[in-house]
């Protein structure tokens, strides 16, 4: 039995769909992943608090929730103190992070605000919104 044009045509219209399909589905996955990773561009140099700006770090474990939540609340906040306060994470499943968390006292989610010259200037624990800004207005002189 030998088949007819008409039925391979939805046999290969079948194969051409898959490819297309499987393309998107890969793409939503690698774009579902690249916004799991907990903060994309915030440096994790612990080193840089007391290195003459003022500081924010965030205390975040990417297995709660909490920090992952300041830090959308940080995002929304960092274009306005650009060049005027540096923000840290303090990665809690790093040895430095989860050292700085020790030495602190601090868990996931907790913020941690720094002068210039290092002094620690308070401690919030998952902060709103409104919180996180005015120890920002106050870490940086309220410029």
């Amino acid at each position: 039995m030998t088949s007819t044009p008409q039925a391979a045509g939805p046999a290969a219209a079948n194969r051409w769909l898959r490819w297309p399909l499987g393309l998107l589905a890969s793409a939503a996955v690698l774009f579902y992943i690249w916004q799991q990773l907990p903060g994309a561009g915030y440096p994790t140099d612990l080193t840089r608090v007391g290195a003459g700006v003022p500081t924010l770090v965030l205390a975040h474990d990417s297995g709660y929730v909490g920090g992952s939540e300041v830090m959308e609340r940080m995002n929304g906040l960092r274009a306005d103190y650009a060049g005027r306060v540096d923000f840290l994470v303090a990665r809690l499943q790093m040895a430095d992070g989860a050292a700085f968390a020790d030495r602190h006292d601090v868990g996931d989610g907790a913020v941690l605000l720094f002068t210039a010259d290092g002094r620690k200037l308070g401690t919030l624990y998952l902060p709103d919104t409104e919180q996180l800004r005015g120890a920002l207005d106050q870490a940086s002189g309220g410029q």
